[in-house]
């Protein structure tokens, strides 16, 4: 099973109400090849909310403390992050996923890059909370940027059962 980004398969559940539809990801999941998780969604936020980036480091930083996720305005929400990445971590064992595909740039879902902390729309190298929480567990998490050199061609009738 693949678990991927619900904002992937356009759900509207990024912090601004919007999606990032793929229609390649749509159709694995109308296939019932894969299933949606959104983290922030599991950590208990609402959508639309405010947007959030990792400071102080990297999401691997942010579960060794050393990290925090603030919100624009300054609010601290890691221990939201954190809880987030875990019910993920949980539902991706439920449902045995061998691959998670998720959004970059997310202080959650990063694989590769992730915003820098200063709100500018900059990234820097690093994998968001979940993201490195699942790599710690295992779990090989891909890019909506990538996820296609690294699975191939996609087969809806025999790919990823």
């Amino acid at each position: 099973m693949i678990l991927v980004s619900s904002c992937l398969a356009g759900r509207h559940v990024r912090y601004n109400g919007s999606h990032c539809l793929n229609e390649q990801i749509a159709a694995l999941i109308e296939a019932g090849k894969a299933t949606m998780v959104c983290p922030e969604l599991l950590a208990g936020f609402s959508t639309p909310r405010e947007p959030a980036e990792i400071v102080g480091g990297t999401g691997e930083d942010v579960l060794n403390g050393t990290a925090k996720v603030i919100e624009k305005s300054g609010r601290d929400v890691t221990d939201l992050y954190i809880k987030g990445a875990y019910e993920t971590l949980k539902f991706a064992q439920e449902v045995g996923a061998s691959v998670v595909v998720l959004k970059e740039n997310s202080p959650s879902c990063g694989s590769t890059k992730i915003y820098n902390g200063k709100f500018k729309n900059e990234s820097i190298a690093g994998q968001g909370v979940t993201t490195a929480l699942l790599a710690k567990h295992n779990i090989r998490v891909l890019s909506d940027e990538n996820w296609l050199d690294a699975c191939g061609p996609i087969d809806l009738e025999n790919r990823y059962s």
